[in-house]
């Protein structure tokens, strides 16, 4: 039996889930809300470190700013793709005019930036908006 430790985008708590049960709609242990909604999870300066390190699973981060039109272009398609690809990789999202630590120590120089992650290490990155087709097929080949 093998199994992956899941933060709750809700409440935080760390979740010990076997692997073969993550595609059936489980809940947080703690709070009692589904631990994959289907929708990227809204990380802060605070919460951010938590969800990259101790997920088991790949984390995508989209770092975005509400002034950026292209950022604006591309969220349907990040929302699409977290919809396609959910329990398997976590998806968030960063506002990196709200949170200029976690943007910074990133080194976040344009916007959109997504940066996979995967226990804690970032294995890659790409700037600019994409389509839905294109945000699975960069995750998919780099994951």
């Amino acid at each position: 039996m093998t199994t992956s430790h899941i933060v709750c985008p809700n409440c935080g708590a760390i979740n010990r889930l076997e692997t073969q049960r993550m595609a059936n709609k489980p809940i947080c242990g703690k709070c009692k809300q589904p631990l994959f909604q289907g929708s990227a999870v809204e990380l802060n300066d605070q919460t951010f470190s938590k969800h990259i390190n101790k997920n088991d699973i790949p984390v995508v981060v989209d770092f975005w700013a509400a002034w950026c039109g292209p950022c604006k272009m591309m969220a349907p398609a990040f929302q699409q793709a977290a919809i396609q690809l959910e329990p398997h990789i976590r998806f968030a999202k960063l506002d990196t005019e709200n949170n200029p630590q976690t943007a910074t120590q990133f080194n976040i120089r344009s916007i959109p930036t997504m940066i996979l992650f995967k226990k804690g290490q970032e294995v890659a990155r790409q700037a600019g908006a994409m389509s839905e087709a294109q945000i699975s097929q960069w995750i998919q080949a780099n994951k």
